[in-house]
């Protein structure tokens, strides 16, 4: 070098300082946590807020709670739980968030050509997974078919007008199942309460749906993990900035059983009536809301490997794969999802 070490070290002090003015402040974080759809949520904001945090609690846990009224098979008096005892083939009154779910499913049922059902509730059922859950047996053919004639979105109708939105069935024994989408229905919610308050500096989630926006209390942006699918909790497998988008993951690899040696998924292929057998383990999705990346990780989960890479290429999804091999696993993702990674 040429410079003198005087002029060197006066040149590193000086990029020190700089660095250091310009350093952003801490901000101060609240975190709120609690339960709800039989899982965990999470509320982080960072700066400040127009109320207080008990305040903030309050009004999240009430809006989750109207949620499972509205959509979860565990309460017997939820309006989907009604729904699914009325027999009536009659048109019934449905909320318009529980709409939203529905539309948002019966396209994305559509786009995967019946891999994503809502209307599998049947067989989630006589396999043990659902909310009356019974010890782990392998059910006779006989009983999956008889299942699977009670399935179909064919059968299903959304109906919308100027006063607003009916749910219809041709089928009494139908059973809808909102489940697979309710954690990002339930993200969703928070982010526009979150909207409402004028607060733009937050992550939350609801089971392994997530969204964020903005920066944490050390003013770096939110950092997402992906986990490796293995067993323990911490195993990361990639690091994700949403910005603003919503993130969900679904997996085969926690929610089983095994009989005589074999492992049975929770994940319900629509249209053999059995657990899925692919080597896929793990289906990511980042999409503009949690919902429809829900609606999508499910469904490609369905698919496998190469039928559900294929498709979201095809639709320009932002997906990250993780499959099973001889040697442990292999990742491959899309060219949009590339660019949520932090490398």
């Amino acid at each position: 070098m040429t410079h003198s070490i005087a002029k060197s070290l006066l040149l590193i002090t000086a990029l020190f300082l700089l660095t250091a003015c310009n350093q952003p402040e801490p901000r101060t974080q609240i975190d709120i946590e609690g339960k709800t759809m039989g899982t965990f949520y999470s509320v982080k904001v960072s700066g400040a807020i127009s109320q207080s945090k008990q305040q903030l609690q309050q009004e999240i846990e009430a809006l989750l709670e109207q949620a499972n009224d509205d959509i979860s098979t565990y309460r017997p008096n939820s309006l989907l739980s009604r729904f699914n005892q009325n027999a009536s083939k009659d048109p019934q009154p449905i909320p318009r968030g529980m709409a939203d779910i529905i539309l948002t499913a019966q396209r994305i049922g559509r786009d995967t050509d019946g891999a994503m059902d809502i209307t599998v509730g049947p067989l989630v059922n006589l396999w043990g997974f659902g909310p009356d859950k019974h010890a782990a047996k392998i059910p006779s053919q006989q009983q999956i078919d008889d299942a699977r004639s009670r399935t179909g979105l064919q059968h299903l109708k959304l109906l919308s007008d100027y006063q607003g939105e009916w749910l219809q069935k041709d089928l009494p024994g139908m059973y809808v199942d909102l489940s697979t989408l309710g954690e990002g229905y339930g993200v969703d919610l928070l982010v526009k309460l979150m909207a409402r308050k004028g607060i733009t500096n937050y992550l939350v989630s609801v089971g392994g749906a997530v969204s964020s926006r903005g920066v944490n209390g050390q003013n770096k942006p939110w950092r997402v993990a992906i986990q490796k699918p293995t067993d323990r909790e911490n195993a990361v497998q990639a690091l994700v900035d949403l910005q603003g988008y919503g993130i969900s993951t679904a997996g085969s690899y926690r929610n089983y059983f095994e009989k005589d040696g074999q492992r049975y998924s929770h994940v319900i292929d629509p249209v053999t009536g059995w657990p899925i057998t692919h080597k896929l383990v793990s289906a990511t999705v980042i999409a503009p809301t949690a919902l429809e990346a829900d609606g999508w990780d499910t469904g490609l989960m369905v698919l496998g490997t190469e039928k559900a890479l294929k498709l979201a290429e095809e639709k320009g999804l932002a997906v990250y794969l993780i499959t099973k091999t001889d040697d442990g696993f292999s990742a491959v993702m899309t060219p949009q999802f590339k660019a949520f990674l932090v490398q």
